[in-house]
């Protein structure tokens, strides 16, 4: 290994152990909410809620990040981010996802953080503060859990758990999502929907669960559970099968094999 590939690779395991920690300081502020003071306001959509607290840790992600790495572009979920879509370095970053979850006290949120470098997938952190585990990847190196390797599971669909969301704030949706829920269902052992699209895709690298589908996603719900389950020797594409993008709206299938 060259002395400049060497460098490079410790300057990128530096910033994802930074990204970690940033991560999990936002974690933390999630279990400490003040939850008679959350500041819930509606965005466009049924059940599409912002709290105080996604924008607090989105500030929070802002600032750090950009500290961590100064020429990257941020995307974040709860502005109107104007970016160059051609930097080489892109944050795509949701502060909590699955806010509902998080307002309703049911524990399935994280904090998510991916890195697009060059148009592609290339760091990936997922934080799920209520059972402590973070979920993570850089591109070609495999995907782990808490500094364990992680894999994707073996079983075929007969003998498989099958993950959804319901795109709830694109209601034209819901009869094709739940009719695709259902047809999975008569493959598969069972079907849950979490309400986290992260935590979803962490769920499949791991090998708790064998297939997770959505109709349409924004790039932050994916960003970096994608590249977390590609590492770990999933698939992921567009339910049609084509390319997942890394910067636009998509539905998402992300499978074991």
């Amino acid at each position: 290994m060259t002395d400049n590939k060497k460098l490079k690779e410790n300057l990128t395991h530096t910033i994802l152990n930074e990204i970690t920690e940033e991560a999990k300081e936002c974690g933390q502020v999630m279990l400490q909410a003040d939850r008679n003071n959350f500041g819930i306001k509606d965005k466009a959509g049924k059940a599409n809620f912002v709290t105080a607290y996604d924008c607090k840790i989105q500030e929070m992600l802002q600032i750090r990040l950009s500290q961590i790495l100064p020429e990257a572009e941020f995307l974040g979920e709860e502005e109107d981010c104007r970016i160059d879509r051609n930097a080489e370095y892109i944050f795509v970053v949701d502060p909590i996802d699955g806010t509902t979850n998080f307002i309703k006290d049911y524990h399935m949120s994280c904090v998510s953080v991916g890195l697009i470098r060059n148009g592609k997938r290339y760091l990936g952190v997922v934080h799920n503060p209520y059972l402590d585990e973070t979920f993570s990847a850089i591109s070609g190196e495999g995907a782990y859990m808490n500094g364990n390797a992680i894999h994707v599971s073996s079983d075929d669909l007969e003998n498989s758990i099958v993950l959804f969301g319901s795109s709830p704030y694109n209601t034209e949706l819901a009869k094709a999502s739940f009719e695709l829920a259902y047809e999975y269902f008569q493959k598969c052992l069972d079907i849950r929907r979490s309400g986290s699209a992260a935590l979803d895709l962490c769920s499949i690298a791991s090998g708790r669960a064998e297939l997770y589908f959505e109709l349409i996603l924004s790039p932050w719900d994916f960003a970096a559970g994608a590249l977390i389950v590609e590492e770990a020797g999933g698939i992921v594409t567009t339910v049609e099968g084509g390319a997942l993008p890394c910067l636009e709206k998509s539905s998402v299938l992300a499978r074991n094999k």
